[in-house]
């Protein structure tokens, strides 16, 4: 019997409440599905497995999937079991405050920022690069490593930032993280260390970066946004800026020459430091590429890059390039965070630059953005003529500026009514909405495939007052 149970094919937990055993089951199967604690189309265990394991019998169980796939909460096909229904309701929310990543908010055409086109992911390109990397790999990169990273990526890393993106850094000067994210968190545990208290940000910005940094009892100083982007003499006392000098995120500008010279020698000459997050640089359309700010000062600057817009957020690749100062600091920080990012995907991240693959995709993928763009800026002028579209020179999304009458939040719901998933500029708003009303629209991550479909519905939304 013990070896039975041992092999008895997929875990389930269950609880079941009440003195009725299938009511309760089917009570507790709801639930489960209903919180999203059993995702659409996950496998359930037998009937006969299921009630060896809850110590009931094998009819009870058998009877409640019955009524549950009556219900429409789960499907079976003979030959691949009882799985929940694909068009099961999953009504619990988020913990408040924590908004749900991209991929777990349904909707059929996905329009938001954030994300390429996965279907892009370059998977043959990838798996070769993991064999390569894997069969020449040492037995010891396999084990506990530096808290910087495998000094194969850093190494590789360091060559290609400075070619492509003009950054000046040696390898032992790049932290491997997992993203942005990590980076951030690892930053605002030493940045006090360092005198920091204050740091200003631009005022409109991903929301969840300035909650981080107020988290960790850093002081949020809020920059205007203009055309040449933020506007640093609003720094009030600030020892410390984060920045998105090459693309602002979301509304697009380009911090100015001047600025940039500003800011570099705002941090020289008062020991400050600036945050410069090239989220996707990669991605230049109409104008030349904008080199990184940390050229200009590079023990002031520190460099944060991902892959996250060039091949795929779940990869969770990312990197600080940093001044001397902190280099140690920052690595104490990612050992006692989680030890290091895993050796595999540095490895295989290292063997794809070095081979030229991820070049060659960047190259391939920055062709398909760009057109994408231009179909979305073509069909609102041809479709949406009271709308002005900005921030399109850079990047995977663009503003699209609301004709008179709009307003956000009404276009929003008539995009989701449509299956169409859109957020507003005020959602980016980090003080008040102070810009008129507007779109941010995310055009990289719907699948080629259903693109076309996509753009009709945002401008029958759009039209539809």
């Amino acid at each position: 019997m013990a070896k039975a149970w041992a092999i008895s094919g997929v875990d389930l937990h269950l609880e079941l409440a009440g003195h009725r055993v299938r009511a309760g089951l089917e009570a507790a199967l709801r639930e489960a599905v209903q919180t999203g604690r059993l995702a659409p189309g996950t496998r359930l265990p037998s009937s006969r497995t299921l009630a060896a394991d809850l110590g009931i019998a094998r009819n009870t169980v058998a009877e409640a999937y019955a009524q549950l796939g009556a219900e429409g909460w789960l499907t079976a096909r003979q030959g691949s079991g009882t799985r929940v229904a694909s068009t099961a309701v999953v009504s619990a929310g988020p913990a408040a405050g924590i908004r749900p990543p991209l991929g777990a908010r349904a909707a059929r055409y996905d329009l938001r920022p954030g994300s390429p086109d996965l279907s892009a992911f370059p998977r043959a390109g990838w798996l070769s690069a993991a064999r390569k990397a894997l069969s020449g790999a040492p037995s010891r990169a396999l084990g506990y490593s530096d808290p910087r990273g495998r000094p194969e990526l850093r190494t590789v890393l360091a060559a290609y930032l400075g070619r492509t993106r003009g950054v000046r850094v040696a390898p032992d000067r790049i932290v491997v993280c997992a993203g942005f994210t990590q980076g951030l968190a690892l930053l605002c545990q030493v940045l006090p260390d360092v005198g920091v208290t204050k740091i200003a940000v631009e005022d409109y910005g991903q929301p969840h970066t300035a909650e981080a940094l107020a988290a960790s009892g850093l002081t949020p100083v809020m920059l205007g946004v203009d055309d040449g982007g933020a506007v640093l003499d609003k720094a009030h006392g600030a020892q410390a800026m984060l920045l998105t000098p090459a693309h602002q995120f979301p509304l697009g500008s380009v911090l100015s020459p001047r600025r940039r010279a500003d800011a570099a020698r705002w941090a020289a000459g008062s020991g400050g430091l600036i945050i410069e997050d090239d989220y996707d640089g990669e991605f230049r359309y109409d104008r030349q590429p904008v080199g990184a700010l940390q050229a200009l000062a590079p023990e002031h600057v520190i460099y944060a890059g991902t892959v996250s817009k060039t091949l795929a957020p779940g990869l969770r690749l990312g990197w600080l390039v940093l001044p001397e100062r902190l280099t140690e600091a920052v690595a104490s920080a990612k050992a006692r965070s989680d030890a290091h990012t895993s050796s595999f995907e540095q490895l295989t991240l290292a063997e794809f630059i070095t081979s030229g693959a991820y070049d060659r995709h960047v190259r391939r993928v920055r062709l398909a953005y760009r057109r994408r763009r231009d179909r979305l800026v073509a069909a609102l002028a041809t479709h949406a003529p009271g709308v002005r579209v900005t921030g399109i020179a850079a990047g995977l999304h663009a503003v699209a500026e609301l004709g008179p009458g709009q307003r956000e939040e009404q276009v929003v719901a008539r995009a989701a009514a449509r299956g169409v998933a859109i957020e507003g500029l005020g959602g980016y708003a980090l003080r008040e909405h102070t810009r008129g009303p507007a779109l941010v629209i995310g055009y990289a991550t719907p699948p080629e495939h259903g693109y076309t479909t996509a753009l009709a519905r945002l401008v029958a939304a759009i039209r539809d007052q």
